[in-house]
């Protein structure tokens, strides 16, 4: 049986797995930095990588980390104001002739503001516009409701062609922004405000749309999107002490969703979790859930916000008190594992 050793200072934590067979992989963090900081320094490797890279922003650049970009590339960055409906259009028109549009916002107005236009402006034709959204979910914090929105992943999943991607750390969340100069075609990223754990490595190459198993196991397949992935793996460590083996898997990207990933997993522990800073309707255990009802029908439970709005205080506080923290995914995993037959 695979023991954990846990080792907790104010700056470090070590998570390590033991077993007399193998060791698997270690995971610490050092440091703790925001994703959306992930989001400005990739932004800006990605206007060295390619000079059809351009920026555009409303009225948010230092929320949005933007301002390294702008401050190197003036004349491929366009401040657009509080105007985000015309900045979507803007974006598109920019793809045509041959520009490659990063929008930056936060995410409730990257998505519910300017929903309409981006299904038809964006969408509907195809348009080659990386939608880069912060700020996103529950760990908005204090900012309250009317910003933490929590359908936003729901919402772009369901556009034609539209690819979702939710990374989970500052270096992932890097990684993906600059990942998206060679991928053709609409894109939703989201990221967050909260300084959060670092703890994939720093030279990864990100693939779209291909899940990343972190930790393997035998009983329970927990998957997780963006901050949730940390807690997951806080949420392995509990169970494990408890004698259960729970494999934890990263979709970074939800939407094209990794099936095999999932149903590879679930083969072989017969239930699954998944885990997501996102409304319980329209989000990744929607998703994962659609794909096991046609290919491998298994018990599951859903770690998410329950058709609730969210409201102002700490982000940590705010995972606790609406069900999203390590605890919450630890005993839906034995939920889902109480569910097995046989």
């Amino acid at each position: 049986m695979i023991s954990w050793l846990l080792h907790l200072d104010n700056s470090k934590k070590h998570w390590a797995t033991t077993d007399k067979k193998m060791a698997n992989t270690k995971y610490t963090f050092t440091e703790k930095k925001d994703t959306r900081s992930g989001f400005g320094d990739g932004f800006l490797e990605a206007g060295h990588q390619n000079e059809n890279v351009v920026g555009l922003c409303a009225d948010l650049i230092g929320s949005l980390k933007m301002g390294a970009f702008q401050k190197e590339f003036p004349g491929r960055f366009f401040q657009v104001g509080i105007a985000e409906a015309n900045m979507m259009g803007i974006a598109a028109g920019l793809t045509v002739g041959g520009k490659i549009p990063f929008t930056g916002t936060f995410a409730n107005f990257s998505t519910g503001r300017v929903y309409d236009q981006i299904r038809q402006s964006i969408a509907y034709s195809g348009k080659n516009v990386k939608i880069c959204a912060s700020h996103a979910g529950l760990t908005l914090g204090e900012d309250g409701a009317t910003h933490q929105i929590l359908e936003d992943i729901g919402m772009m999943k369901m556009l034609p062609g539209m690819t979702v991607i939710n990374p989970c750390d500052y270096n992932q969340t890097k990684a993906a922004t600059m990942a998206l100069v060679d991928h053709v075609g609409p894109v939703y990223l989201r990221f967050g405000r909260p300084s959060w754990p670092i703890f994939t490595p720093v030279d990864q190459k990100f693939e779209i749309g291909k899940a990343v198993r972190f930790i393997e196991g035998s009983d329970v397949s927990i998957f997780a999107t963006g901050h949730m992935v940390w807690l997951a793996i806080e949420a392995e460590a509990i169970l494990s002490d408890q004698g259960i083996s729970a494999e934890v898997i990263n979709i970074h990207t939800i939407k094209p969703l990794d099936h095999k990933a999932i149903v590879d997993s679930v083969s072989k522990t017969g239930c699954a979790v998944t885990a997501e800073e996102h409304q319980i309707n329209g989000g990744l255990g929607e998703s994962v859930a659609q794909t096991l009802s046609k290919q491998l029908p298994s018990p599951m439970e859903m770690v998410a916000v329950n058709d609730s709005f969210g409201e102002s205080g700490k982000p940590v506080e705010l995972l606790a008190k609406y069900g999203l923290s390590a605890e919450s995914i630890a005993e839906a995993a034995k939920k889902a594992i109480s569910r097995k037959q046989g």
